[in-house]
């Protein structure tokens, strides 16, 4: 298969590089670096830079001719999506309608959407299922699900398959301190230097964080399934508070970790964890990852780079 990466260089992009190269897929990244790091993508690997809202797009699409693309280019903060909605709305609509279009224009036959559980925004039960209110908190959030309702309608006018992988808290190596998941790599990096935590309201508001090796098997399995034009909830399946999580992080590091309170920020959700039954089921995916292992990887890799 011919796999185009859009946000290979990135933190999750580089991991699902990784797992195609190892399932012997033919790779493409493209990748602005904005955020991404070009020593992230692996030898041997093809890469352009690009924008993916760059009309030279379709230039690229028409000379790999590509199987399927797992798109993960991303503006992915939200408190940057609620200071710069309109650059929000670019990078993540404008940019893979721009992405969708070039699929279609040459035959792609499928996209694997990388999604958040930003989309549902604040739930009282947990953990959430696919089907369940989507009330995004956020400009992040809200572009995350029009781009879902985009590829729904792509597959009912153009045919292009889709598969749609809402994502819990990724973390995990050569992670930066952006996104969702990037309180882990904060923490990690202010605990390594010996340095006060600052916490976001009470320290009680949970997370489901998942580490980026599942989430690269997760896509994997997203470009092999039958079952497709879904949606698919990636995750653990646990409730993990900021306070559970600042103390397994000091256990890992064997030291005391100083921590202050600061006012919740606007837009942050207070609890989430997802099911990810459906994944198990449909897309033949579990998380294999424990949370422990997972953030001793993390802090070790964190280490090494210092």
């Amino acid at each position: 298969m011919n796999i185009l990466v859009t946000g290979g260089a990135g933190f999750i992009g580089s991991h699902v590089v990784e797992k195609l190269l190892m399932e012997e897929c033919h790779v493409v990244v493209i990748d602005n670096l904005s955020t991404g790091i070009r020593g992230h993508v692996p030898a041997g690997v093809k890469f352009i830079q690009m924008d993916i809202c760059s009309e030279e797009l379709l230039d690229v699409f028409t000379k790999e001719r590509f199987d399927a693309v797992i798109h993960l280019a991303a503006q992915t903060m939200v408190p940057v999506s609620l200071n710069k909605p309109d650059y929000d709305c670019q990078v993540n609509l404008l940019g893979t309608v721009n992405i969708l279009e070039a699929c279609r224009k040459t035959g792609v036959k499928r996209v694997v959407f990388s999604s958040t559980a930003a989309v549902y925004g604040d739930v009282d039960n947990v953990p959430i299922v696919e089907s369940a209110a989507t009330r995004p908190t956020s400009f992040y959030g809200l572009s995350k699900f029009s781009v879902e309702k985009y590829l729904q309608m792509y597959q009912q006018i153009f045919g292009l398959e889709y598969v749609v992988l809402r994502y819990a808290n990724v973390y995990g190596e050569r992670q930066g301190d952006g996104g969702e998941g990037g309180v882990i790599s904060i923490f990690t990096r202010k605990i390594n230097q010996n340095e006060v935590l600052s916490v976001y309201g009470n320290g009680d508001q949970s997370r489901d964080f998942i580490y980026a090796g599942d989430v690269a098997a997760a896509n994997y399995r997203a470009l092999m399934t039958s079952h497709v034009n879904g949606i698919y909830n990636i995750s653990t399946q646990t409730e993990v508070s900021v306070n559970q999580l600042i103390k397994i992080l000091g256990q890992i590091a064997g030291r005391e970790v100083q921590k202050q309170y600061c006012p919740v920020r606007q837009g942050d959700i207070y609890r989430s964890a997802l099911s990810n039954q459906a994944a198990r089921e449909k897309l033949g995916w579990q998380c294999e990852m424990l949370l422990v292992d997972g953030l001793a990887r993390t802090y070790r890799d964190i280490r090494k780079g210092v």
